[in-house]
């Protein structure tokens, strides 16, 4: 592959929102390169939910068939590196990779996800993904019913703690520190026997990200089986800021109805663009990216 290929479309992210954008593009007749260095969000996640036809599958057993599948077209073309640099060279775009390489394209997709911050505790980051999780679409099955905690304070953990109260009853807010809950909101989440700790939390026990037990600064313990996390995040490329693409107030790239972000040319689908993360909203986000920037192609060259 050389350095001056010009492509139709370049994505940024060759995960499932990069790969469904690369097929729809593919089949399309379009050049395209996927540059991707395998190093997806949810690789430490045991198993998929909620994606039909896929559910209780491994995410590296989806991913893998799913670019087995694209790369069946010849039109697309992929790159195992990280892109760390953009440019915007006239009417066309340059992607720069951590290895030197250049590559040149009209159209952009960004399908490059977040990066989660993890907090400030022993054992969050080797559970994330396992047992201290994000989302209950995408793992409340598999912990229904069980003893569970939130880790959240003030709003957030109030509405996540009403949320979760669907998959269990046997319920915790940990506040790791003294509560921002109000009165009133305190009060109701007793009425629903959601008990609030706001001892500060020293470590997760843990065996291979199977949570174990919380060890709280004051010596004591309390047994879980999960966790979930709502951690801050950043998003994992910068590059769509670098060329202009402005974020929404939550942090994510800012995207009209058809994944098209503030810079013309520049489209992102998947989880840098919303908090819906899921599999499925990430595949259906890519195909529609690859769709949106054929047609804006076609009807540009007719």
């Amino acid at each position: 592959m050389k350095d001056n290929s010009l492509f139709d479309v370049i994505i940024v992210g060759g995960s499932y929102s990069g790969l469904a954008a690369g097929m729809a593009l593919g089949r399309s007749l379009k050049q395209v390169l996927i540059i991707d260095n395998g190093k997806p969000c949810n690789r430490q996640t045991p198993h998929s939910h909620n994606f039909i036809t896929h559910d209780g599958k491994t995410p590296k057993e989806i991913a893998t068939l799913a670019r087995q599948q694209v790369q069946a077209y010849n039109t697309v073309t992929f790159f195992n590196g990280l892109a760390t640099s953009g440019t915007k060279d006239g009417k066309n775009f340059s992607i720069r990779t951590d290895s030197g390489e250049t590559f040149h394209a009209k159209k952009l997709i960004f399908a490059t996800g977040i990066k989660d911050i993890m907090p400030d505790i022993e054992g969050h980051a080797e559970c994330w993904g396992i047992t201290v999780i994000h989302c209950p679409y995408c793992h409340g099955y598999e912990v229904k019913h069980e003893r569970t905690g939130i880790l959240a304070n003030g709003e957030p953990g109030f509405e996540f703690a009403k949320f979760i109260s669907n998959w269990t009853r046997d319920l915790t807010l940990f506040t790791n520190g003294p509560s921002t809950l109000t009165a009133d909101q305190t009060a109701k989440l007793e009425t629903h026997n959601i008990k609030t700790v706001e001892t500060e939390i020293e470590k997760l026990e843990h065996t291979n990200g199977h949570l174990r037990n919380i060890h709280f600064k004051d010596g004591s313990t309390f047994s879980l089986k999960a966790l979930y996390s709502r951690t801050s995040f950043e998003q994992h490329c910068n590059i769509p800021q670098s060329l202009g693409c402005e974020l929404n107030e939550s942090g994510f790239i800012k995207i009209d109805a058809f994944q098209k972000t503030t810079v013309d040319g520049v489209y992102a689908c998947g989880d840098n663009t919303t908090g819906m993360r899921t599999v499925a909203n990430a595949v259906a986000m890519g195909a529609a990216a690859g769709m949106m920037v054929n047609k804006e192609m076609v009807l540009e060259e007719f």
